[in-house]
């Protein structure tokens, strides 16, 4: 996809030229740096989901997102079906996690309204939230 920076698979991407001071909105997909990490919490470099209200992103120097994979199979509500880059993912609904500004790489995309609707629902059911 042009324009997209693909991060090698060591999770060794640096911050992007004017990634910082940039605000992310609800619903962007981001490269995010996520170690380091504890335990079994998902590692590495990685796509993930902003889900954070827009008017939080504009205020707070932190974002609420929910991790990408590409290893795990859709197994709702924990892992969510989506698309990234054009291809299957999953959301990993219980790693959702709020990350300094200062982990975004890069902005991927911006996700389907469809795919942001199925994480918001998947994580109000693991939350037990009405």
């Amino acid at each position: 996809m042009a324009g997209v920076r693909r991060c090698p698979a060591d999770g060794s991407c640096r911050s992007a030229p004017g990634a910082e001071g940039v605000t992310p909105a609800r619903g962007e997909v981001w490269w995010v740096r996520l170690d380091p990490t504890l335990g079994s919490e998902v590692r590495k470099t990685r796509p993930a989901l902003v889900m954070t209200a827009d008017v939080l992103d504009r205020m707070r120097q932190t974002v609420v997102v929910v991790p990408f994979s590409t290893a795990a199979g859709s197994h709702p509500p924990v892992t969510v079906s989506v698309r990234c880059l054009g291809r299957r993912a999953v959301a990993v609904i219980d790693e959702v996690r709020a990350v300094s500004r200062e982990r975004l790489v890069s902005k991927i995309e911006t996700a389907s309204a469809d795919d942001v609707a199925a994480v918001g629902e998947a994580i109000a059911q693991i939350l037990e939230l009405p």
